[in-house]
């Protein structure tokens, strides 16, 4: 048994795939970070599916013993999209009732790869983070270098001056399941520079 971390950091939301149809290294991955959650005494909230990555990590968290709180819209229950099998699963009307119940229940963010939800979600975290609207660590899990693009885009913003250069910490960037939570830890407490340059 890994012992948890002693940060008091206890939920974690992960953003990620609902689809079916990717690469099952992907599934694997997911799978992986939710047994070393629960290991590790994590629990996790999420979008509530069934289904891609989204189910591979809720089912894995269950299997090991942790606990899952999964927020679903009432437009994909109908759909038959919920894990039923979930501790405790919250229904909203909107996507936006949706993410800002999964913020609130959170300790720590990740973002697993995906597609426009999981990016628009992380992107939301990290713009409140610069915002210092919140104060938890963000984590992309950049699997086989899927967030590159993203990252050099990033560096692009900085050298033209659309933020400032303390903006890159507001995020950390892992390339395994066990560096998730080396990162985690790193970015507890981690300051937040004013988002606005001085003007004359």
């Amino acid at each position: 048994m890994i012992p948890a971390f002693k940060s008091g950091m206890t939920t974690l939301c992960v953003y990620c795939s609902s689809s079916d149809r990717l690469d099952p290294k992907y599934y694997a991955a997911a799978a992986q970070l939710g047994g070393e959650m629960a290991d590790r005494g994590w629990g996790l909230v999420y979008g509530g599916g069934k289904t891609g990555l989204m189910g591979a990590l809720a089912r894995s968290v269950k299997e090991r013993g942790g606990r899952v709180v999964g927020v679903i819209p009432e437009f994909m229950k109908e759909r038959e999209l919920a894990f039923e099998a979930a501790d405790e699963l919250v229904s909203v009307i909107t996507m936006r009732e949706r993410k800002l119940l999964m913020e609130t229940r959170a300790d720590g963010f990740v973002a697993l790869p995906g597609g426009w939800g999981t990016l628009e979600e992380m992107m939301e975290i990290i713009t409140l983070r610069q915002l210092d609207v919140v104060r938890k660590p963000c984590v992309f899990f950049n699997q086989d270098g899927f967030y590159d693009d993203l990252i050099r885009l990033f560096a692009r913003m900085l050298a033209d001056n659309f933020f400032k250069p303390s903006n890159l910490d507001l995020f950390r960037v892992a390339t395994s399941v066990p560096e998730i939570f080396t990162q985690l830890e790193a970015a507890r407490g981690v300051p937040v520079e004013t988002k606005w340059f001085e003007t004359k």
